[in-house]
């Protein structure tokens, strides 16, 4: 029998919330879109800071969606198990606010009126989880190595800057997040790994 742990649950919670949003969509027209899209204008001037969270699960259309929700459902569910629940879950809004925060931070720069949706800069923060993962947890993942991981991700990063209307400060935002989260639990477990077996030596 399966351990609960082991089932990528909130994986699974995270997708069908996508799709579900994105079926609705499809049936309301603009309605959610106009509520939840990200942009200067609604969240710097009118302060909807809330669209920051919700564009994370909003999506343009069916090749969009279905390219995030695909990486989502196997990388995520991945990760999910290597380190748990609650990290998983906390990695993945971390990383798409603080993509999309990044982005904000660009489109004033730039003078971008344009809006932003998506899952993507979340998406981009589990690839820099794994990143760090690879590099510096020493834990041992099949088929998983640091040059797979980083020829998806330039890989990933090249189809976003050779394509049209995508939001790559989002996308570069949230691999940097995610690659610090990534790290900064890497040194926390190495820390409480030593500490553990200082006592266990002591006892």
């Amino acid at each position: 029998m399966q351990k609960w742990k082991d089932v990528p649950f909130v994986s699974v919670v995270l997708v069908a919330i996508n799709v579900i949003v994105f079926i609705i969509c499809t049936f309301t027209g603009d309605l959610l879109y106009n509520m939840g899209e990200m942009g200067i204008q609604n969240v710097i001037l009118q302060r909807e800071y809330g669209r920051i969270l919700w564009a994370m699960f909003l999506h343009g259309g069916i090749n969009h969606i279905f390219n995030n929700m695909v990486i989502l459902f196997f990388l995520g569910a991945m990760i999910e198990k290597e380190i748990g629940h609650i990290r998983y879950a906390v990695f993945y809004f971390l990383s798409g606010i603080g993509g999309n925060m990044v982005s904000l931070i660009a489109k004033v720069l730039t003078r971008d009126m344009a809006c932003s949706i998506g899952a993507s800069g979340a998406v981009f923060g589990l690839d820099g989880v794994l990143l760090a993962m690879v590099l510096f947890s020493g834990r041992r993942m099949e088929n998983v190595t640091p040059m797979r991981v980083l020829l998806m991700i330039v890989y990933s990063l090249y189809s976003g800057f050779t394509g049209q209307n995508i939001d790559n400060a989002a996308h570069v935002g949230g691999l940097l997040i995610g690659f610090f989260l990534g790290c900064i639990m890497c040194i926390f477990d190495k820390l409480k790994y030593k500490i553990n077996r200082k006592r266990e030596v002591q006892h």
